[in-house]
């Protein structure tokens, strides 16, 4: 996972609240989505900008299609506009 120059922090926020709501570590969802718990930080902070394959698999794991995912994480990012 690299480091983004165009960070996206709607993502991760969104990621954030569905991982609370279901009580999640990023460790336990982490694993679930086949990444590291630090790998799911970097992305919930908006410092990380994951592969589509990578968010596939994080909402695969909070049980949520990527078309809702996204609608959340578009929320948040205007939410800050």
């Amino acid at each position: 996972m690299r480091h983004s120059d165009r960070p996206q922090p709607g993502l991760g926020k969104a990621i954030r609240q569905l991982r609370e709501k279901r009580r999640l570590t990023q460790v336990a969802l982490g694993a679930e989505a086949g990444i590291t718990g630090r790998s799911l930080s970097l992305i919930e902070q908006g410092n990380a900008n994951p592969k589509w394959a990578t968010v596939r698999d994080i909402a695969a794991a909070l049980g949520v299609s990527m078309g809702d995912l996204a609608n959340l994480a578009d929320k948040f990012a205007n939410d800050g506009k």
